[in-house]
């Protein structure tokens, strides 16, 4: 039963971890390089990650510097750029591209911290779909005469102690970018 446990566990780390990953594309008005993951250039017909094709870098806090290493790409990763859901307007010097983040205002922040808070809740579905999940196939082992009556209660009792720990880290990653977004 112990395995049931552990692939539930994997599984809601994968949510917390996915909720991270959408958190970091969030462009809360400081410069984030990893707003720019899941840009992808055509280089020689393969859509590729920009960071394989170009240097990304920070010199100023609102701003993201992008040096190809070919300089014949800018085009491709300025269409790149625009063609994404970021919201940013790239600069084109014929050497790199610079994105300037402008200052958020209040209710561009507040509608951020509701997008936010919005896939946190998502998240915080999907746990509790993998605790039903695993409580569903412990209703079936009990039925099938495979488990006792107390080892449901303890396997209860384990995955929703599992549940009420991955739902903290939601609540408490929800309030962590709330703030930063709202004290920028």
């Amino acid at each position: 039963m112990s395995e049931l446990l552990t692939d539930l566990e994997e599984r809601m780390k994968k949510s917390i971890s996915n909720l991270d990953e959408e958190y970091t594309s969030i462009r809360a008005g400081r410069a984030n390089p990893h707003i720019l993951d899941k840009v992808k250039v055509d280089y020689y017909g393969a859509p590729t990650p920009l960071s394989q094709v170009a240097n990304i870098s920070v010199p100023e806090a609102r701003m993201i510097q992008i040096q190809p290493w070919d300089a014949s790409l800018l085009k491709d990763i300025e269409k790149a750029i625009l063609t994404s859901d970021l919201g940013l307007n790239p600069t084109n010097d014929g050497k790199g591209i610079r994105l300037l983040f402008p200052e958020l205002t209040e209710d561009r922040r507040k509608e951020l911290v509701k997008d936010v808070k919005k896939k946190g809740e998502n998240c915080k579905v999907a746990v509790r779909n993998i605790r039903r999940d695993g409580n569903d196939t412990i209703k079936k082992q009990q039925k099938n005469k495979e488990i006792s009556d107390d080892e449901v209660k303890e396997l209860t009792d384990k995955i929703q102690k599992i549940t009420d720990k991955y739902i903290k880290q939601v609540d408490d990653a929800i309030e962590s970018k709330s703030k930063e977004i709202m004290t920028i």
